[in-house]
């Protein structure tokens, strides 16, 4: 059984299914659990947030300051900085899980970590700004890399369901997804960053079509030939919403769902927003699959 210490955390992959959850410091975050709003209260929310998080059950809190959801406009560098440094110093004074900082840009990356972050999510898997993987390698700290297809073009907004992808083709799914993730794999290894500070994510809702989530999903233990430790980001997706036809604010039973299938599939690291239900059905799922 391997593990990864991050931060003052040690995980055992193997052993259980481990929480991470979502702290959305962003005005439109496609889930509506955006955390800012008209105030100045944005910071004690995020904070607060974590520390809930944290007694429900997370292991590690992921700080994003972008919004991914499907057609989403890009942040200016500068603006992201200002969402996510506040926060991340906040979680750092009150929290003991590790913090992570959801990026693809290096200079959001490096002073996040900087600021108490403990490891680097690229949602883009270096493909953006791959010098995130020497800032890694010379930090010495874990690199979660992404698969994404994500093309304007293809994003479909529904007003009650919200965005999806559409007309998105792969040659062979799993196994383009899975070269396209060993490519930021190697990119990773290239800038010396070790086996053991890599995990893989191969990245739900992002440049996918409904039916290719689905088969992602059945399908997540056919990435484990890489041979890293797999997280899973389902949580409120668009594959839930338009398989059950409900918005954002209903997807916690199809969200309960997904992590039940996909630790059952092999997944380690379960990224979700309501961490409280999640962790229940984890350590259930645990308790039937890892015997």
């Amino acid at each position: 059984m391997t593990n990864l210490k991050i931060g003052s955390s040690t995980f055992w992959w193997g052993s259980q299914t481990y929480i991470m959850g979502i702290i959305n410091v962003t005005p439109d975050s496609f889930s509506g659990d955006g955390l800012i709003h008209d105030d100045d209260l944005w910071i004690q929310r995020a904070v607060e947030q974590g520390i809930r998080f944290v007694e429900e059950g997370a292991h590690i809190l992921d700080v994003g300051g972008e919004s991914t959801r499907p057609g989403a406009e890009p942040l200016e560098t500068e603006a992201e900085l200002e969402r996510v440094l506040p926060v991340i110093e906040g979680l750092a004074r009150e929290v003991d899980v590790p913090i992570s900082i959801d990026t693809y840009k290096v200079k959001v990356a490096a002073a996040a970590l900087d600021s108490g972050a403990h490891m680097v999510n690229d949602v883009w898997g270096l493909r953006i700004e791959p010098a995130i993987a020497d800032l890694c390698a010379a930090k010495q700290v874990p690199l979660i890399l992404m698969h994404n297809r994500s093309q304007p073009r293809n994003a479909v907004q529904e007003a009650r369901l919200g965005g999806h992808y559409v007309g998105t083709e792969y040659n062979d799914l799993l196994g383009d997804i899975s070269r396209e993730l060993q490519d930021s794999i190697n990119l990773a290894e290239k800038a010396g960053i070790p086996n053991e500070h890599i995990i893989i994510d191969p990245g739900i809702g992002f440049g996918k079509t409904v039916e290719q989530n689905l088969t992602l999903l059945n399908n997540l233990d056919y990435f484990k030939a890489l041979g890293y430790p797999i997280l899973l980001g389902p949580s409120n997706k668009s594959v839930i919403g338009y398989t059950l036809n409900l918005p954002p604010d209903e997807r916690v039973e199809g969200t309960a769902a997904t992590v039940s299938i996909g630790i059952d599939r092999g997944a380690d690291i379960i990224r979700v927003h309501q961490v409280k239900e999640m962790a229940r059905v984890a350590k259930m799922t645990d308790a039937i699959v890892r015997r």
